[in-house]
């Protein structure tokens, strides 16, 4: 049967079909039940989390499913930006603050404590997936966690970071394609080594690591997983298939634009986190194109507009939010989580049985 292998054993699973562990309040517990409940893996995006919220977003998915689901974290990563690349991106950022009528972001911190308090939660709380993007944490980390029996995911966005993930002692890998919505993953390459398509990127990784490939970008529906596993996943993940589903926590304007998409007004972007990222194209992204490469680097960028996202989203102004999309964001639709697990399902049986 196509549903057992590795990736359903490892994750005790039914179906090998992942939701993506996306940050920004989009994974709520209603969406990673609904998804562990049809047979997948829900995933709780952690990235912006403090620790009091995911482990209240544990206990709150908890309440509504007692399937396996996991947590998607970010593996920290050491910016510097002086205050003149501040004074920068403010000045380039000043025409939305006035519009907003909102203060410009004048002081950057940021520290790695954050990353340990919700690997302690994800322990303290016997979470059994725990999954990584942007780099692949310490051997100290992966040994601490494999020692409560979590399952460890890591993202590649190249051969050469799957290698680096499977050398670490991690369980699973995803390989995102450059289809995929959202931050790329990158973290052993330059980000133009690591935009590679999915059809390319999972047959090369699946021919050179043992551990269980995972392929991601641009798969919402039965033909994409079937696609994927011919080239040699064993799995999919999947994360704009289920931005427009009632159980997300996606802004109804975010939700309006990808349901809007013609397939063909997604662009990768450094304009709104100064981190490559796939969204809906907009005015705050084709105002800031020309200077992406002289932004502060994430996270610096990120916290310099998250208050001007936020007020975006507060009045309506969807030209200035992140729309973050994957290619294929045209497939949408508005279907609660379960049914497009369901719905998956029955059309991977007629093609592959």
């Amino acid at each position: 049967m196509w549903q057992h292998n590795e990736v359903t054993s490892l994750l005790t699973i039914e179906f090998p079909i992942i939701q993506a562990g996306m940050a920004g309040g989009v994974t709520t517990p209603e969406l990673v039940a609904a998804v562990s409940n049809a047979g997948g893996l829900g995933t709780i995006g952690a990235g912006y989390m403090t620790p009091k919220d995911l482990q209240t977003a544990i206990r709150e998915t908890k309440k509504r499913t007692d399937k396996p689901f996991g947590v998607n974290v970010f593996v920290p990563e050491e910016s510097t930006g002086s205050e003149a690349d501040i004074s920068f991106a403010n000045d380039l950022l000043q025409p939305f603050h006035e519009e907003l009528q909102i203060e410009p972001t004048e002081e950057v911190s940021h520290s790695s404590s954050t990353f340990q308090k919700q690997l302690d939660i994800i322990i303290k709380e016997k979470v059994p997936v725990c999954s990584f993007t942007f780099g692949v944490p310490s051997e100290k980390v992966i040994s601490h966690l494999k020692n409560h029996q979590i399952r460890l995911i890591g993202t590649a966005t190249t051969v050469i970071e799957a290698i680096i993930n499977e050398d670490a002692g991690i369980d699973l890998v995803v390989a995102q394609g450059s289809e995929a919505g959202g931050h790329r993953g990158t973290f052993a390459a330059s980000f133009e080594q690591g935009a590679v398509g999915i059809m390319s990127l999972v047959q090369r990784m699946a021919a050179r690591v043992s551990i269980p490939v995972i392929a991601a970008g641009g798969i919402m529906d039965a033909r994409g997983f079937v696609a994927a596993t011919k080239l040699g996943a064993q799995g999919v993940q999947m994360g704009t298939a289920f931005l427009t589903s009632p159980e997300s926590g996606a802004k109804p304007l975010h939700k309006q634009a990808i349901l809007e998409s013609d397939g063909d007004d997604t662009v990768l972007t450094r304009s709104f986190s100064g981190k490559p990222a796939r969204g809906i194209e907009n005015a705050f992204i084709r105002h800031l194109r020309h200077h992406e490469h002289q932004l502060p680097p994430y996270p610096i960028m990120n916290t310099l507009t998250k208050t001007l996202r936020k007020a975006a989203a507060e009045q309506n102004k969807p030209d200035y939010m992140s729309l973050w999309a994957g290619q294929n964001a045209t497939l949408s639709r508005e279907v609660p989580a379960g049914q497009i697990i369901e719905r998956m399902v029955n059309e991977i049986k007629g093609l592959c049985e």
